[in-house]
């Protein structure tokens, strides 16, 4: 059985150069507490969210207006027996044109149903992509989900 990494997408009118400024204006869409650069290659930058979750993501691919790629290159996820079972997987935002409308596809990496906390992650994920990063695209301001 091959695992299924959480994967969810989102379309807009908005134009590819405008989706790609949004997914990097972290800030804007990300609830929780962000440190760090987060708009160019190399960039590093942590998230924590109180106690229950820290991870640090290191930007490893950008192609202006098509895609994004961060690692997480260390985690610790109180909430989970295994607290590191982020570090080593990747997020990914993949930018396309579909009829006249732009297409956000993305995929954490990594996070598959197996893990503990795909559950709880893949449903945050759903929230912050769905509503707080459509909100940002779509209106200019990020949606609080939680």
């Amino acid at each position: 059985m091959t695992a299924s990494n959480f994967t969810t997408t989102i379309l807009v009118d908005q134009s590819p150069n405008e989706v790609f400024a949004a997914i990097n204006n972290i800030r804007g869409w990300w609830q929780g507490e962000i440190e760090g650069p987060t708009e160019k290659l190399n960039d590093e930058f942590s998230y924590r969210m109180g106690d229950i979750h820290f991870s640090k993501q290191r930007i490893v691919e950008v192609i202006a207006n098509k895609k994004v790629v961060w690692l997480v290159t260390d985690s610790k996820l109180n909430f989970t027996k295994d607290k590191s079972e982020w570090t080593g997987t990747a997020i990914r935002f993949e930018i396309d044109e579909i009829n006249d409308q732009t297409q956000l596809r993305f995929t954490h990496v990594g996070l598959v149903p197996e893990i503990e906390c795909y559950g709880g992650c893949s449903g945050a994920w759903g929230d912050l992509i769905q509503k707080s990063l459509f909100s940002l695209i779509t209106t200019g301001e990020g949606q609080k989900v939680f």
